[in-house]
């Protein structure tokens, strides 16, 4: 099952829905005002993804020169498994694409499955471990690559995710139309 979104750029008024967000699903939550730097950076691209007028989940990256580091992407519990964090990345995709960038990169906790899984599924693979890098509870970070976004196989790969979700979202919208 998918929930179409709205997707759109962060706003400081987002950012105390964002903040519970935050809180539910990370155990060292990021401060508002670091959300208040992380949208006024003209390097940085931050969205929201919004359901029924409520935001549902949200997700952030840099973009420094040619690569594209994710720093956040979180989708609130009563949400999860309708396909948001999908949407959430493609949108951030899209833009690094739109923007020049030709790698991809993030850290995930390597306790995290669901989001290993679904990096995998749209080309990231693990490169790297790095040992402790959560503070909270000195976790591992899996540091995951996609090293070339303009790749034939990248492209063409990404392309069938999009249209499929995009297929999936269509057929949601039209059962609830009816």
């Amino acid at each position: 099952m998918a929930l179409p979104v709205e997707l759109r750029r962060m706003r400081r008024e987002d950012l105390p829905r964002v903040m519970e967000i935050e809180r539910e699903c990370f155990p060292k939550p990021w401060s508002e005002s670091a959300y208040l730097t992380e949208i006024s950076n003209r390097s940085a691209y931050y969205v929201v993804a919004v359901a029924d007028y409520q935001i549902v989940g949200y997700a952030g990256m840099w973009i420094i020169m040619d690569e594209a580091h994710v720093t956040t992407l979180a989708v609130a519990r009563t949400h999860r498994r309708l396909r948001i964090a999908e949407q959430l990345l493609v949108n951030l995709l899209d833009e690094a694409i739109r923007r020049g960038a030709r790698r991809a990169t993030l850290e995930v906790r390597q306790s995290n499955e669901a989001a290993q899984s679904l990096y995998r599924k749209f080309g990231f693979t693990p490169v790297a471990l790095r040992k402790g890098y959560y503070t909270d509870n000195r976790e591992n970070a899996i540091v995951m690559w996609v090293d070339d976004m303009n790749s034939l196989e990248f492209q063409a790969s990404y392309r069938a995710i999009k249209q499929r979700l995009a297929a999936e979202l269509y057929r949601e919208a039209v059962e609830e139309l009816a």
